[in-house]
């Protein structure tokens, strides 16, 4: 069940989520040799627009799907860019069209054997579906006993719904037409101060689950985070471990 579909969640991600997709796109530009901006590019699962602002760097139109109209309503907008309420599984776009096909944070809640072949779809002859993510290690560089409570309490308080958790591997993205597969891993870190912390956090699909369902209110969520996190700091900010990985897939011709 995608839970990340919610006004409230929409509002959350808009205002807490750590803008790291530039440093992506760099590393797409790179791989890719992307001299000149693409003629079009694709963010499938945009959300609140964040993965497609970004995008712009390398492509001269982008356009940001997802299927929350909660997401795009908190989208920034901006020339160059535009948003379509659609299902990464049946976008509306047409047949070879799209140069770069991206989804950043989001191919885990999709059906990949639906979604794949409708990548395919949209996608030039040679074009390519770049998946990519970046996932919270829970590490902080002040306090190592940081990452025992996350994965002790804060992950048994609020444990992770279920997803589409396999990894893409070659044999599956030939599977599907894309002769070409490359993986890459990356990491960064993000400081915040407790406050932003915490809610950074309730953005997270564990905490936005046990919202959603009822079995708690978010201002309680938050309370119990800065309870918790709060003996943590010992000063203002602190340094936190993110990272993930960069999937390219090029479509055959």
């Amino acid at each position: 069940m995608n839970f990340i579909i919610h006004k409230t969640v929409a509002e959350r991600y808009a205002k807490h989520r750590p803008f790291f997709h530039p440093l992506v796109i760099e590393k797409i530009k790179a791989y890719l040799n992307i001299q000149i901006p693409v003629n079009f590019a694709l963010d499938v699962g945009c959300g609140p627009g964040q993965s497609t602002v970004a995008l712009k760097e390398i492509a001269d139109l982008v356009v940001g799907a997802d299927i929350s109209v909660e997401m795009l309503n908190l989208a920034e907008k901006s020339s160059g860019i535009q948003y379509i309420q659609a299902a990464a599984e049946k976008l509306a776009i047409r047949r070879n069209f799209s140069d770069l096909l991206t989804t950043s944070l989001a191919y885990h809640w999709f059906d990949y054997k639906r979604f794949l072949p409708e990548a395919w779809r949209v996608l030039k002859d040679n074009g390519w579906l770049i998946i990519y993510n970046n996932a919270f290690y829970g590490q902080m560089k002040e306090n190592s006993s940081f990452e025992q409570w996350v994965g002790q309490s804060y992950g048994q308080h609020y444990p992770t719904p279920p997803r589409n958790s396999a990894p893409l591997t070659w044999e599956l993205a030939n599977e599907f037409g894309f002769d070409s597969f490359h993986s890459e891993e990356y990491q960064n870190e993000v400081q915040f101060t407790m406050e932003e912390l915490c809610a950074y956090l309730t953005t997270h699909s564990n905490v936005i689950a046990t919202v959603e369902q009822g079995s708690e209110k978010i201002e309680e969520v938050y309370l119990w985070l800065v309870s918790q996190t709060k003996p943590f700091f010992s000063s203002e900010k602190a340094t936190f471990a993110f990272g993930g990985y960069i999937w390219y897939l090029q479509k055959s011709p």
